[in-house]
Parts: C-alpha cells; structure tokens; sequence
C-alpha cells in the first residue's frame, strides 16, 4: 500500500479513545435496561402484580439482546462496517446476564429457591421446559466467550459450538409465546424478525458456497 493510502487508512480507523467511547455507549445501552426496571419496580410502576412484571421484563431484554446480536452481522454487511461484529460478543454477554438473571428471580423471588418445585415445573409446563433449554444452552456460548477460548478450541470448533444460537433464540421466541396468556402480539413480533434473520443467514450461506 502506498503511503498516502496508509495515511487515508489510518485516518478512517477509528481512536482508541473513540473505541471506548462506543464500547462504553454500548455497554451503557445493554445495561440501561435493568436500571430503568429496577427503577420502576421503586417507585411501584410494575402494575398489580411487580413480580411476574420483573420477571417477564428481564426475560423480554434477554430475548431482545439475543435478537440484536444475531442482527449485528447483517446490519455489519448491509451497512459496509465490518467493525460492528465486534459488539457481538458485549451484546451476547448481556443476554446471557439478562436470561440468567429472569431465571435467578423467578427460582428466587417467585419459588423461594423451592428446587423441587422448579423440576416440576420444568417437567410440567413447557414454557419453563423450553425457556431452561434455552438458559443450559446459552452457558456453552458465554463460557466460550472469550479470546482465549477461540485459540484454545480453535475458531472452526468455536464457531461450531456458537451455532447454538441459531437453536437457542426460536427456543427463546416459543417460550415467551407460550407464557404470553392473552396478548400474543409481541412474540409473534419478535418471531417475525426471527423469521428475517434466519432468511438472510440462509441465503448469505448460500450465496457464500454457489460463489465457490
């Protein structure tokens, strides 16, 4: 590359200061959902029944970071910057958090830590049946997570093992669905973009192997 390229190149990537600003814009983005939950469950904005709200809300955030993390590649394509894959990983993280977070209160603050109340439940109603699935198979995902990792394991078994996501969130739609008792709008909604995401990696893998 000749040296005023080089000039161009460096201009257009970006600081690291600029780097931290936008990893901190996310990571405040990610998080400021439980911020404005705990809010409202302080000042009693949670309607007749503030568990049952908390729970379904921490488990609707989960479900919606898992969503915009697999929309992160498309967006990073349609949009020619590559640079936004790196998200990925802060965005899956946050799910992960936010899915174990939903499960923790429901056992805690619904069940009272009642174990075998919970293994009934998991056997008895499918909501929970599905929604536990989902929870054992985002651990792989998160314990991977990190560089280290992917040398260890190697990226080809790594990328493997993170193909779980295309499993774990449909797993994450049907659960809420089936929760929902009356309105089932928004998981039909979040089924449809769903439906969307797994069409574009169907067709971008296929594109992938006909240029071949």
């Amino acid at each position: 590359m000749d040296a005023p390229l080089k000039r161009v190149a460096a201009k257009r990537r970006p600081s690291k200061l600029q780097n931290n600003l936008i990893y901190g814009a996310v990571w405040l983005a990610c998080f400021a959902p439980l911020v404005w939950l705990t809010w409202r469950g302080l000042t009693g904005d949670l309607g007749a029944n503030p568990i049952e709200a908390l729970i379904r809300q921490i488990g609707v955030w989960g479900l919606r970071l898992l969503l915009v993390g697999l929309a992160v590649t498309p967006a990073a394509r349609i949009l020619n910057k590559p640079r936004l894959v790196r998200f990925r990983r802060t965005i899956g993280l946050f799910a992960f958090c936010y899915v174990g977070l939903h499960l923790l209160t429901y056992i805690g603050v619904d069940l009272f830590f009642d174990w075998g109340q919970l293994w009934k439940d998991i056997l008895k109603r499918p909501f929970i049946t599905l929604g536990m699935g989902a929870f054992v198979l985002l651990i792989p995902l998160a314990v991977t997570s990190t560089n280290g990792m992917i040398r260890r394991l190697g990226r080809a078994t790594w990328e493997r093992i993170h193909w779980l996501v295309y499993l774990i969130v449909p797993l994450g739609v049907a659960h809420y669905y089936l929760l929902v008792k009356a309105d089932h709008r928004p998981p039909l909604v979040y089924a449809a973009i769903l439906t969307v995401l797994l069409g574009w990696r169907l067709w971008d893998v296929w594109g992938r192997r006909a240029a071949r």
